[in-house]
């Protein structure tokens, strides 16, 4: 095992697709596809599912994805002892929607603490159409959130991440056996709709589409409520990969299965004001997440 593989693993898991790594890591398709191959022969597992509209994590996939997220990063890590801390120095006023502040802002807040000591990041937790509205008043600088429901004229975004949605149910139930299932057998059981960050609304967009309608059983803005009434056997529902953990508070196990038609993936990254000029510790923040998630990196 190597570090090419690891990150052409990873490249393929964010963007979903072969050719969009292939693209990001501006390397060949063919690479790509041989270093996954030779990873999944030294594993002696699957870690892809190969559909049609792109590349999927199996449960072995999904589950490796952080080893070597865990492994890639201590690396780079290891490479910015050498490269030492950066002078830029100031405040940046940050804000960030409940479920990035929750499940994909803290480790960077860390790393940009040692990156950039001398950067004061002031955070806020807001929701999207505050985030909007003071972007665009210049009260805050930037803002980390689910890019995928920013459609504001004047906003710009640089989406990071797409993170893949899949079904979650209990441990053993029936659907733990099929390859994959759909929204109108996903429909015959109560579900339980999340609400927050406009969850409920960018759901109903997807079941509306493909003409199916959930059993809502209960609406909630917890994440660990769903967690806890899924793993309980009290309904499934519909998340994304970035919020899944396999346990509940009450360590009931859940599992996620496929959908057999194409979900929108759920979308973080940054936003900004397209008419505000760019700040040294805004440009600082915006490197370092581009250099994270955008650019090729560990040339092994």
């Amino acid at each position: 095992m190597n570090f090419r593989q690891l990150k052409y693993f990873v490249a393929t898991a964010d963007t979903g697709q072969i050719s969009r790594a292939a693209k990001l890591l501006s390397i060949s398709q063919s690479s790509v596809t041989g270093s996954v191959r030779e990873l999944e022969q030294i594993l002696g597992t699957s870690l892809f599912n190969r559909r049609a509209h792109g590349m999927e994590l199996t449960k072995a996939g999904r589950e490796f994805l952080q080893v070597a997220r865990d492994i890639l990063e201590k690396v780079d890590a290891a490479h910015q002892i050498n490269r030492g801390t950066s002078d830029i120095s100031g405040s940046l006023r940050l804000a960030a929607t409940y479920t990035v502040i929750g499940y994909f802002l803290p480790y960077h807040l860390g790393r940009l603490a040692q990156l950039f000591p001398r950067i004061d990041i002031q955070i806020v937790e807001l929701d999207r159409q505050s985030i909007e509205a003071q972007l665009l008043t210049s009260q805050i600088d930037m803002a980390v959130a689910l890019t995928s429901n920013i459609h504001r004229e004047g906003i710009e975004t640089l989406t990071l991440l797409k993170s893949p949605r899949r079904a979650w149910v209990p441990a053993g139930h029936p659907f733990c056996k099929r390859r994959e299932v759909s929204l109108s057998q996903l429909a015959q059981e109560p579900y339980v709709m999340l609400t927050v960050d406009e969850a409920a609304h960018s759901s109903m967009k997807y079941w509306n589409s493909h003409d199916a309608h959930p059993n809502i059983k209960l609406r909630t803005s917890s994440v660990e409520a769903v967690r806890s009434l899924v793993a309980n056997g009290q309904g499934v529902t519909i998340l994304s990969d970035m919020v899944y953990r396999p346990w509940s508070l009450e360590g009931r196990r859940i599992e996620t299965v496929p959908m057999d038609v194409e979900i929108p993936t759920m979308d973080v990254g940054l936003a900004f004001n397209r008419a505000t000029a760019l700040t040294p510790t805004m440009k600082a923040l915006k490197s370092y997440f581009s250099s994270s998630f955008l650019s090729p990196k560990l040339q092994f």
